[in-house]
């Protein structure tokens, strides 16, 4: 655990690069019985239970890349491919014993209710992505759902690791209204978390491909623009949908997917009677580019 900030963004990223991650308990439990029946268990059963836990989906791809073969001319970049280019077998041999969030977080209540609504929120944007993945016709769904399950793994870890560093910086966002979160992180941990997630991604050496597709820089690509509008919709839907950023998600929602507002608001599971539904859902969508 940390409980003083380091100066620099690096010595963060060699910290977290060392250690060992957790994963959610019931993502062991779960693995665990799949493996009872390994002999009968598919690459895509093994893949839908990593793809409920962001953690289980890093170490899963932080270890392809490191143990990358030399005939290996590609990048792996959804769960499914990567188990079956691990083999059923050699995964549960690898992942046979994983520490969890719940034990690492015994001592810290506070912290563990923290990451698991950051987990929550993750699982919630991938399945934004993927929806609207498919209602595109992406060139490859599962690539944009990894891409937004990862999307949050800094502050994930954060939680899982430097809990009381994190907590001071949301303490002191609420004790200063308009404050930016960025400025909270930077004050009390020295580093903000969106530039700790483009830095740890490199580290890990994942595919380019997904890091492309993490990395809001690129907001011309329809893909990526899936991924951060999932993500943005998953964050502030999760403050409840009166949360004031809502309607310019929507209405950006509604120019990528060229649906009307109020299409968007009933397929993401806006309830009738929010109060969000007065921000006009008749607006008209925009032209959006296409795959």
């Amino acid at each position: 655990m940390l409980n003083k900030p380091f100066t620099e963004l690096r010595s963060y990223v060699a910290y977290l690069r060392s250690v060992e991650f957790p994963v959610l308990r019931r993502t062991e439990h779960d693995l665990a019985t799949l493996k009872e029946d390994e002999d009968n268990v598919s690459a895509r059963q093994i893949a839908g239970c990593v793809l409920q836990d962001p953690l289980m989906a890093l170490k899963l791809m932080i270890h392809l890349q490191r143990n990358r073969g030399r005939t290996q001319n590609h990048d792996i970049t959804t769960i499914e491919r990567a188990i079956m280019m691990l083999g059923v077998t050699p995964f549960f041999r690898r992942f046979d014993t994983i520490p969890t969030v719940e034990d690492q977080l015994a001592s810290h209540p506070r912290a563990l209710l923290g990451v698991l609504k950051v987990i929550t929120r993750a699982k919630r944007a991938a399945y934004y992505a993927r929806d609207w993945a498919l209602l595109r016709h992406d060139i490859d769904v599962d690539e944009v759902t990894v891409a937004a399950l990862l999307h949050e793994v800094a502050e994930i870890l954060c939680w899982c690791f430097a809990p009381d560093l994190i907590q001071a910086a949301f303490a002191l966002q609420k004790a200063n209204p308009g404050m930016r979160s960025a400025i909270a992180q930077k004050t009390t941990m020295g580093i903000s978390i969106p530039d700790l997630q483009i830095a740890l991604v490199r580290e890990y050496e994942l595919p380019e491909l997904l890091i492309t597709l993490m990395d809001g820089e690129h907001p011309d690509n329809p893909r990526v623009r899936t991924v951060q509008l999932a993500c943005d919709l998953a964050r502030h839907a999760a403050n409840g949908w009166e949360d004031p950023a809502l309607p310019d998600d929507f209405r950006a929602i509604s120019d990528l997917l060229r649906l009307d507002v109020a299409n968007v608001m009933q397929r993401v599971g806006v309830p009738p009677d929010a109060p969000v539904l007065a921000i006009g859902a008749q607006d008209p969508p925009a032209d959006s580019a296409a795959v």
